[in-house]
């Protein structure tokens, strides 16, 4: 669970204070990224309700496509990881690991098994992403702010004989060692995978810029280090189209984002404590009607 699996104990904190030089906070942006409900509605549902102390599983379908959707309540900044438990992984051993000091970097995580889903919850608004999740215990891990993740739960997805399938998405875009792939135009309303096909841990978040010049400036400037003064070309506040993701972890949404230019990046670290941004982890790339 390296660098925060743990629902971003350090993970968030890198996350955060990076993102703070880009914007006032890091909130997920209601509607942003929420899923088709055309397209959701024809896929089994994972409820999962967030409070401040608790978070409660709904009905959990087998092995398949499925279409996490989550609310919260008396929570500031929340966020939701399910974590796929390797065979013969207790959740014991995830707590114990989320008390070492290996929780800073959640690429230790993979001893114990996969980030398979991690999504921020804003309190009262609905959100909806899109996963695939294997037959598996699964062990629930909730975040608070820049607070370390703890284990509110387990469950498990047993096989199906006949797994439903994800909607074929419009886009794709990938994370790699260290980049992004994928078209530099999205368009606003079409269904985009997110997905990780690195060997390490990533991030997908995204704020939005007031021009071309102004994402490509912004660009040069993290790939470089030249952070100071990036928040006055934010048009916006940054939002998550996943948070950190195992390597071969994905999810997918539709945008509803404002049509214009933004820049995407991973603000994961490196175990010399170096951003991902200073080796690559960021692009700029417009949203379109």
């Amino acid at each position: 669970m390296p660098h925060r699996l743990s629902s971003h104990a350090p993970l968030r904190s890198a996350y955060l204070a990076a993102l703070s030089l880009l914007a006032a906070s890091l909130v997920l942006v209601a509607g942003l990224v929420a899923a088709s409900s055309a397209r959701a509605a024809t896929l089994p549902t994972l409820s999962l309700t967030v409070t401040k102390s608790s978070v409660t599983v709904g009905a959990v379908p087998q092995s398949g496509a499925v279409n996490v959707v989550s609310t919260a309540t008396g929570t500031k900044e929340a966020s939701v990881i399910l974590f796929q438990l390797k065979p013969g992984v207790s959740p014991a051993e995830v707590e114990a690991y989320l008390a070492s000091k290996h929780a800073k970097d959640p690429n230790y995580a993979d001893t114990y098994g996969s980030i398979m889903f991690d999504a921020e919850v804003t309190p009262g608004q609905t959100s909806e992403v899109q996963s695939s999740l294997g037959a598996a215990q699964y062990v629930v891990l909730k975040a608070e702010g820049e607070g370390q993740p703890s284990v509110k739960g387990t469950f498990t997805v047993t096989a199906s004989a006949s797994p439903v399938m994800l909607p074929a998405p419009a886009a794709t875009v990938r994370s790699i060692d260290f980049g992004f792939r994928g078209p530099s135009v999205l368009h606003d309303g079409e269904l985009v995978r997110f997905e990780n096909e690195g060997f390490l841990v990533h991030m997908d978040i995204a704020f939005p810029v007031k021009s071309h010049a102004d994402a490509e400036k912004v660009v040069k400037d993290l790939l470089t280090g030249h952070e100071k003064g990036l928040e006055k070309l934010a048009a916006g506040e940054p939002f998550a189209f996943a948070g950190p993701l195992s390597p071969g972890a994905y999810q997918q949404e539709t945008i509803t984002a404002k049509p214009g230019w933004y820049v995407q990046a991973c603000f994961m670290e490196t175990e010399d404590g170096r951003p991902h941004t200073l080796l690559g982890m960021e692009r700029a790339f417009k949203i379109a009607k």
